[in-house]
Formats: structure tokens, C-alpha cells, sequence
């Protein structure tokens, strides 16, 4: 059982918190329409469009995340200097969040995921993107902004938010890793596949178990617990990791460090939408790591938030009332 008083005192202090998001940024673009006809030109359906709308998405939903839960949340990326990015930037704006740890670059586009929606259901997925590493004139330009933001503020967290788009590489994550070590502040991480095994002296890293196993190549099975544990505690040996949360899906969520091992199960919920529920899950584990919670207070905080927002439809992020009420 948590100390509910304990963990309300916690969550209450995220509004004291400056968190750094650093990672690969979106902008997802919804169509929405109705199929009236076929294509007399190919066997599709044709969609008269109604209406359209743009939300921030990958690295900047956790930020947003971050911001609903109180904390100030400042995004790090990289953007194209196009017409989207303009757009990247004035979600921003509309979401009251800081820009000034955007790059805007001439060598790559700004990522658009467009979704095509009728009666409910997705017709079509247009990808818009550069997925290549960034150079590295705008590699060291990304580390010097996020050095000067460091300097200028107090940072409690940094969460490394990794979506195998080019924005964070290996030398960037040792820089930036480095720095943190010499500023104590808290790193946590959402990894990837391409990078997972580059982020080492983490104090909280953060994979599902699909990508777990990816990174440390083998087949685990979410049942096999004993397995996970065996794996769980080499890696933290391996990699430096104070803190190793693997979520779990409908099995919950597994928590260990160097002396310990949890697990807690899922609560049953009616589930809406899975959609952005790991977004949800490392902002609220950063925010308590950066709070002071305990390793078992981390897991089932973390794990409540996760399932409160698959109870949502769409994107949607919490804030501090709904989780001390789920509570």
C-alpha cells in the first residue's frame, strides 16, 4: 500500500519543478470527413474534408504532460525551418510552453503525421519526415542551448524522450549525460531502439517490455517475470542504472535497482485509448523521482497514471486533481 497523504505532499511540489525534455518532436494533423463516393479514378474512397486540426505530439506531448501535472516544462529538439515548424512553434505558444530550447534547421523538415478519419475510423497515415541523425553543427548547437538553459536555470529532470527521429545521438547523450552528473540533476529516459544501449549513468530509464527486449536481445515474455529479473539486473549493472521501470502493458509494471525488484499488476480499467499513456507514465516517474518518492512509490504512482489516461480518449494529458483523486 502507498501513504496517499505522503504521495499528495509529493505531487504538490511538482509545481516547484523546471523540467528539460530533450528529443524528437511531432506535429500530428487530423482530417476529418465523410466518404460520400468511390474514386472514379482508383478504387478508394473519396473524403470531403470538414475539418482539421494540429496537436503536438511525440517529445512535445510529454512536455505537455509535464506542464498539465504543474511543473514548467521547457522542450529541447530540433525543427525544420519550414512551414510545419511555424506551426510546431505556435502550438507552443498556444499551450503556454517555452520554446526556447528549439533549433530550426534548413537540412530537415519538420515531422508531420497526418491521419485521414471518417465515420470513426482511419482511412490513411501520411508520414511526413527526416529520420536522419542530425548534423553535427546543429548536434553541438542543440548541447549549448540546453548548456545555457542548465546555467540559467535550476533544473530538477531531464528526460531524454527518443523516437529514433535523429535528434539525439550517442555523442549528444554522453555530452548531455555528463552534464547532468556535474549539475545533479535527474535524468530519466524513454528510449528507442537505435540508441537504447548509449544511455548509460541514468538515474531512470524507462522501456515497455517489447523494446526491453529488443535492447538487450531477447525474447521475454511478459509472464516470465524470473527471466525479466535475471535480465533487469544485468543491464543495470551493465548500463550504470540507478532505476529500471519496464511497463508491462495489462501485466503493470516492474520496477528494480541495484538492491531491489517490484512488481505491481494493473488495476482493471475500461479501456478507451492507449494512445499516449507512456507519456503519461515518464512524466509522472520523473516528477516524483524528482520529488523525492520512493522506488515503490514511483511504480504505482506511475502505473495509476498510465491506466487514468488509457480511460481517455485520444491524447489527453492529467493533471494533479484527477491523480490524487484516482489515488
Amino acid at each position: 500500500m502507498i501513504d496517499k497523504s505522503a504521495i499528495v505532499r509529493k505531487i504538490e511540489v511538482f509545481r516547484n519543478k523546471k523540467v528539460l525534455i530533450v528529443g524528437d518532436v511531432m506535429v500530428d494533423e487530423y482530417m476529418w470527413g465523410k466518404v460520400n463516393r468511390i474514386s472514379p479514378e482508383a478504387p478508394i474512397p473519396i473524403v470531403s474534408v470538414k475539418e482539421k486540426d494540429s496537436r503536438l505530439c511525440g517529445a512535445a506531448n510529454v512536455a505537455l504532460n509535464v506542464s498539465a501535472l504543474g511543473a514548467e516544462a521547457i522542450m529541447c529538439s530540433v525543427i525544420g525551418k519550414d512551414e510545419k515548424g511555424s506551426v510546431f512553434k505556435d502550438l507552443l505558444h498556444e499551450r503556454k510552453l517555452s520554446s526556447e530550447g528549439i533549433i530550426e534547421s534548413t537540412l530537415r523538415k519538420t515531422t508531420v503525421k497526418t491521419r485521414i478519419i471518417s465515420s470513426g475510423q482511419h482511412l490513411l497515415r501520411v508520414d511526413e519526415e527526416d529520420s536522419h541523425p542530425i548534423d553535427s553543427k546543429h548536434s553541438e548547437e542543440l548541447y549549448n542551448r540546453i548548456k545555457s538553459l542548465v546555467n540559467k536555470y535550476t533544473i530538477d529532470v531531464i528526460i531524454f524522450e527518443d523516437y529514433d527521429k535523429g535528434v539525439l545521438s550517442q555523442h549528444l547523450i554522453e555530452k548531455l549525460t555528463k552534464l547532468d552528473k556535474e549539475k545533479n540533476i535527474f535524468t530519466t529516459v524513454d528510449p528507442k531502439k537505435n540508441n537504447f544501449l548509449d544511455y548509460r549513468n541514468i538515474s531512470l530509464f524507462k522501456p515497455n517490455l517489447k523494446e526491453f527486449s529488443e535492447g538487450v536481445k531477447t525474447d521475454i515474455d511478459k509472464h516470465e517475470l524470473d527471466k525479466l529479473k535475471s535480465h533487469a539486473q544485468t543491464f543495470i549493472n551493465n548500463q550504470d542504472i540507478e532505476i529500471l521501470m519496464i511497463t508491462l502493458s495489462e501485466k503493470g509494471v516492474f520496477i528494480a535497482d541495484n538492491k531491489n525488484m517490484h512488481h505491481f499488476p494493473a488495476e482493471i480499467r475500461d479501456i478507451s485509448d492507449v494512445s499516449g499513456a507512456g507519456d503519461t507514465v515518464i512524466s509522472v516517474a520523473s516528477l516524483l523521482l524528482a520529488s523525492g518518492a520512493e522506488l515503490t512509490e514511483i511504480a504505482q504512482v506511475s502505473n495509476i497514471a498510465g491506466g487514468l489516461v488509457c480511460e481517455k480518449t485520444g491524447v489527453v494529458p492529467i493533471n494533479p486533481d484527477e491523480l490524487i483523486a484516482e489515488l
